[in-house]
């Protein structure tokens, strides 16, 4: 009679953990639409599994796989967009002619670009730790992996732009005085000086901190993961060691 209410209460336990993941509710047809529903259904993965009951790796298939990975491809796409349209606005323009490349608000005003990247690594630091069991490993590797591949391509792309951009053969003096001539003739004298002086010896080192902040931010989260789940298996393995030296 006990072990059929144990039995029974496994069961309702079961059923309820799984009852709070969308996706293994619904049979594998649920699909998240935003970063925002990935991590949360990661939350829920790590929720069950945490507690000691195993889900089949079967219940994430091929199509929830990409359904992560592709929120991930998404993630990393719009903070690769966002830093690829703002960084030379603010880079480029606002900072040297309107703050003068130095103070609070020139640091204030070259950390917006990257807010949405900074904002979805933060979340994805913190999922980090939720890297525990076969199902919840896998989502998070599929997510992972699709933010960190799109990240890491747009940052070597970005930088190879600039290093084109900033090539003596590209930007030659004489070039840049005919745009600025066509743009404002009156104002020529006045934003040659300005490229030449402001601009072009900022191009690439600005270029490098981008690239090397987007690596950073597509490496990083993946590598917290790696080193809390060695630290927590390093830590399970000393307390076995102990009990097994007690007996």
């Amino acid at each position: 009679m006990a072990t059929n209410d144990f039995a029974q209460k496994s069961d309702l336990d079961s059923s309820s953990a799984l009852g709070g993941s969308k996706l293994l509710s619904s049979g594998g047809e649920w699909k998240p639409k935003s970063i925002i529903d990935a991590i949360s259904e990661i939350q829920q993965f790590y929720v069950i599994e945490s507690k000691g009951q195993d889900i089949p790796i079967e219940f994430l298939t091929l199509e929830g796989t990409l359904s992560f990975f592709g929120i991930g491809v998404r993630s990393g796409f719009s903070e690769s967009i966002f830093i690829f349209l703002l960084f030379p606005l603010f880079q480029f323009y606002l900072i040297p002619f309107y703050f003068h490349g130095s103070g609070q608000g020139a640091v204030l005003m070259a950390s917006i670009p990257f807010m949405l990247l900074f904002v979805n690594t933060g979340m994805c630091f913190y999922v980090s730790r939720c890297y525990i069991g076969t199902l919840t490993r896998k989502a998070i590797n599929s997510f992972f992996l699709g933010r960190s591949l799109v990240i890491a391509l747009k940052s070597l792309l970005i930088y190879g732009l600039y290093f084109i951009a900033a090539s003596p053969q590209i930007l030659t003096p004489e070039r840049v005085w005919g745009i600025a001539k066509y743009f404002n003739p009156e104002m020529a004298d006045k934003f040659f000086y300005g490229f030449e002086v402001k601009v072009l010896p900022h191009i690439m080192p600005a270029a490098k901190v981008c690239s090397i902040s987007m690596l950073a931010a597509a490496v990083l989260p993946y590598g917290t993961a790696y080193l809390l789940d060695w630290r927590r298996q390093k830590k399970q393995k000393g307390n076995q060691a102990r009990v097994a030296g007690q007996k």
